[in-house]
C-alpha cells in the first residue's frame, strides 16, 4: 500500500468517525430535548392538581363556615 492511499484512508476513518460522533451528539440533544419537554408537560400537571387541590380546600372551607349547620 503507497503512503498516499494510507493517507487517504485515514482520512476517511477520521472524516466516518467525526460524522458518527456528530450523530451521537445530535441523538443526545434530541434525548435532553424530549427529557426537558417531560419535565414541562409533569410541571404542568402538577401544577393543575396543586390548583385543584387548593379549590377543593377553598369549598370545603367555605362550606364548614357558611353551609348549612
Amino acid at each position: 500500500m503507497s503512503s498516499s492511499s494510507s493517507a487517504a484512508a485515514r482520512r476517511g476513518w477520521m472524516v466516518a468517525a467525526s460524522v458518527g460522533v456528530v450523530e451521537a451528539l445530535k441523538d443526545q440533544g434530541a434525548n435532553k430535548l424530549s427529557s426537558s419537554s417531560s419535565a414541562l408537560v409533569s410541571s404542568k400537571l402538577r401544577d393543575e392538581k396543586v390548583k385543584q387541590s387548593e379549590e377543593s380546600l377553598r369549598k370545603v372551607m367555605y362550606l364548614s363556615f357558611w353551609g348549612p349547620n
